[in-house]
């Protein structure tokens, strides 16, 4: 089945986007799974002009907005298909052998050219018209960690841009939106 939801390239069209790992299986449980997508999102801000304005990295998922002045459908197919290969690598060393096998059962059968499929296939990108619906997704994003209980302040789960918009210390510095 075909996704309604499609990336039109847009000069510096914002999205709200999600990527989910296959089954919704909870990988990112651990700082040295989040800090590779971490440093992946500095690398294709800093090397391929991706902006990221908001963002959450849960146990089993990410939500950005994000903008790209040309190919943010390409941008973002290099960085799942990077962070996916890293992370496999890291479940490799650390002996995750339950998560492996989830991710080798729930690989979709045509996928012949690797033994794992990390990411669900798409990003479910949501074009963002207007400052109404950029302020309702940025609340969604921050409020995740506390809808799931894992904190009771936005701030205080550190894989967020909501320490960035109270002005705490954080471990990615989010682009600023220009009105």
């Amino acid at each position: 089945m075909r996704s309604r939801f499609k990336f039109v390239d847009l000069e510096n069209q914002l999205y709200f986007m999600t990527f989910t790992v296959v089954a919704n299986i909870p990988v990112f449980t651990s700082s040295g799974y989040m800090d590779i997508i971490i440093e992946n999102f500095k690398f294709y801000r800093d090397n391929e002009n991706l902006k990221i304005f908001y963002y959450v990295i849960m146990d089993n998922h990410i939500h950005l907005v994000g903008s790209h002045h040309d190919n943010i459908a390409r941008i973002i197919q290099s960085l799942k298909k990077y962070t996916a290969k890293e992370i496999l690598k890291l479940l490799e060393t650390d002996s995750r052998q339950w998560i492996l096998y989830l991710l080798k059962y729930f690989k979709k059968k045509y996928k012949k050219e690797s033994t794992y499929q990390f990411w669900q296939e798409g990003s479910h990108p949501e074009m963002i018209f207007n400052l109404k619906i950029l302020n309702q997704k940025a609340n969604y994003i921050h409020q995740n960690p506390v809808k799931r209980g894992l904190v009771e302040e936005e701030q205080d789960w550190l894989y967020s841009s909501a320490r960035n918009i109270h002005g705490l210390s954080n471990i990615f510095e989010v682009d600023q939106i220009e009105f």
